[in-house]
């Protein structure tokens, strides 16, 4: 643990992933703009800090798709038994959709091409390959989800945060064992086409 605390790059991340998650959630009227820049900017920092690509793997394709489509099933199980059970969860994950689904043709475009790649090349393809260094795969599961759901407290929303966490374990899951930034890539967009294209929630 030492090791990930004394990880200057890894801690200059983290602090930089906190500053733009914040003015991205504190802006609603202009929020796809900001954020799909911080998303570069992420994309960016992690390419100049970490040059080596994942190595090939044959089964990312099928594996990618089918989780993606497992971890939207868990959300929508998890909508329903909110709704069954009346709990004011709800009410969040509406506001949440008002707030922050795609509407127009180009906010589509970035969340599939920018957003969802961002995301996991940043919080895998940086910061959890950098824990995996130094700690064991469950230890950089946990770490890296508690990391990235950390972020979430800047949107004020506890079921983003429990969302994150969800997602967190799964596809931080998907890269300890595969060690394939694109697999866990794949999955987040798969996951993202479901829950906000084809099949909403809300």
């Amino acid at each position: 643990m030492k090791k990930v605390i004394s990880d200057r790059r890894l801690v200059f991340g983290y602090i930089l992933v906190h500053l733009l998650l914040y003015f991205s959630f504190n802006q609603e009227k202009v929020f796809w703009y900001i954020f799909t820049a911080s998303m570069l900017i992420l994309i960016s920092y992690t390419i100049l800090n970490e040059t080596k690509v994942d190595g090939p793997n044959k089964n990312y394709f099928v594996i990618g798709i089918l989780s993606g489509i497992a971890l939207y099933g868990v959300f929508w199980l998890g909508d329903a038994l909110i709704t069954l059970l009346n709990l004011p969860l709800s009410g969040q994950i509406s506001k949440l959709y008002n707030l922050f689904s795609p509407e127009n043709a180009w906010h589509y475009l970035v969340l599939i091409l920018i957003i969802a790649p961002g995301e996991e090349i940043f919080w895998r393809g940086f910061i959890q390959k950098r824990i995996l260094r130094s700690t064991d795969a469950r230890t950089s599961i946990l770490l890296s989800t508690l990391l990235y759901a950390s972020v979430q407290i800047h949107s004020g929303e506890f079921i983003l945060i429990l969302a994150a966490l969800t997602g967190g374990v799964v596809w931080g899951a998907l890269y300890a064992w595969k060690r394939n930034i694109r697999l866990v890539v794949l999955s987040h967009i798969v996951f993202d086409l479901l829950l906000f294209v084809f099949l909403p929630l809300r």
